[in-house]
């Protein structure tokens, strides 16, 4: 029975583990994909519109916002790991509390990674070497979404609290409108205002701003059971504790992977900018097919979160083996398309005077290499989204350390032989260093859950 107070958008704790994990994702797969939709429209109208270099200068800080805006989403969803816990409880008031509690750090957080980020901006580039033609168009995109970052921490605070009570449909009805948003306003910065790379920053930061802003209006609105009153607005010790011991290693996950593949971005940096430009455009193709892999470990955080705080630990392996049959049948589906979907999608990113015979073979040499490893890749995010969902974050964070082992390793490497295959196989080697980890954690996880509960 329902407590009074809780509006269930979608309770995870019932039902088959498929059926209920596949109904949840759908609309993740859909979301994330339009959020890669109008990041592809950065590139896409860049590079149309301004110039290939330009392409390859947006490109060139790909792997920066992922440290910057990896760890916003790290920490954010971290913070609303507890909510979910108390939700699966019916903690009506406990979800509130961590709610409030979560916005506060957040406001925090804002702050200091804005801060941290724009001071050391100049530095990382020089230090990935970052080709001298593309440069300052690279420090001028990443400076402006640095400085906007507040408005991609909220969008994805707000949007993590309703996914933590198994709303994964309004955040995407959100999105879709943020990235028609986002389009058109590229088109309007870039074309009319001739704003070149700032004016695709400026488009991003605004449409996800707006995005954030809707989605507080609709908690409010919408979902009583999410909203903080009055008297919840304070820093409580309790929950920061809790709420930091699952953000800061999901954060820092984010950060290291991120680290990982700046060191790749270094090496493929050292081939110029066609070849810079080339896997921009590639890399851009493969975020948008393996996008249903991300959806599955968004799914499983919520999926193991509800179950954790009802204590239901069968239920939770259960679901982790039908998300894992799942993953495996879609990595083949991805592969498959990505290597289809490859050429003709190039041609989308490039004017005619580029050269596309050029690109093709930079692109496909990434590419080829990366498809073989979808299964291992789809595996880390089941595996570490289980346990950061069950509170435990050293683990999913250490497979972070594993990811960004493998990929200096082999960039080193790739650097000294000067070879770019070797710069490629920078990520299929992380990937199957982590998913080994990830994996054998899991197993770890699950016994010692297990046993605080027959214990207890």
């Amino acid at each position: 029975m329902k407590k009074k107070g809780f509006r269930m958008e979608k309770d995870m704790t019932k039902g088959k583990p498929l059926p209920v994990i596949l109904k949840f994702v759908l609309p993740l797969i859909i979301g994330n994909i339009f959020q890669q939709l109008y990041n592809m429209a950065d590139t896409i109208i860049v590079g149309r519109f301004v110039g290939a270099d330009a392409l390859a200068a947006v490109g060139s800080t790909g792997t920066i916002m992922f440290l910057v805006v990896g760890f916003a989403q790290g920490i954010t969803a971290g913070f609303s790991v507890l909510t979910a816990q108390r939700f699966g409880a019916k903690d009506k008031e406990g979800v509130k509390v961590s709610v409030a509690n979560g916005i506060l750090l957040s406001l925090i957080f804002t702050v200091a990674i804005s801060a941290l980020s724009m001071i050391s901006m100049h530095g990382l580039l020089k230090l990935m070497n970052t080709p001298d033609n593309i440069f300052q168009d690279a420090y001028t995109y990443i400076m402006i979404i640095s400085a906007g970052i507040i408005a991609t921490i909220f969008y994805n605070l707000f949007s993590s609290y309703l996914r933590a009570v198994g709303n994964s449909r309004t955040p995407l009805v959100f999105l879709v409108f943020s990235a028609v948003l986002n389009v058109i306003l590229d088109l309007v910065f870039i074309i009319n205002f001739k704003m070149g790379v700032a004016g695709a920053a400026s488009a991003t930061i605004l449409s996800q701003g707006i995005s954030a802003i809707l989605c507080l209006v609709y908690i409010y609105t919408k979902m009583p059971a999410l909203a903080p009153n009055r008297h919840h607005w304070k820093l409580h010790s309790k929950e920061s504790r809790h709420q930091l011991a699952m953000g800061i290693p999901m954060a820092l996950q984010f950060a290291i992977t991120a680290s990982g593949t700046m060191v790749m971005q270094s090496a493929i940096n050292l081939f110029g900018s066609t070849a810079v430009a080339a896997f921009t455009a590639a890399n851009k193709v493969q975020n948008l097919v393996t996008q249903g892999m991300i959806a599955m470990g968004q799914t499983m955080a919520t999926y193991s979160g509800q179950n954790f705080g009802k204590g239901d630990i069968p239920r939770i392996r259960q679901g982790v083996k039908a998300a894992l049959q799942a993953c495996i049948v879609y990595s083949i589906g991805a592969a498959i398309l990505v290597c289809l979907l490859l050429k003709p999608a190039l041609g989308l990113f490039f004017t005619g005077d580029v050269d596309m015979s050029a690109m093709l073979p930079w692109a496909k040499t990434y590419v080829y290499l990366s498809v073989i490893f979808y299964i291992p890749l789809s595996t880390i995010f089941v595996f570490r989204n289980t346990m950061q969902g069950c509170g435990y974050g050293f683990l999913p964070m250490m497979g972070g350390v594993s990811e960004l082992i493998a990929r200096l390793v082999v960039a080193m490497i790739s650097m000294a032989l000067t070879s770019y295959p070797l710069a490629c196989f920078c990520d299929p080697a992380a990937w199957f260093t982590a998913a080994v980890f990830t994996g054998v954690s899991y197993i770890f996880v699950m016994k010692d859950i297990r046993k605080k509960y027959e214990t207890a």
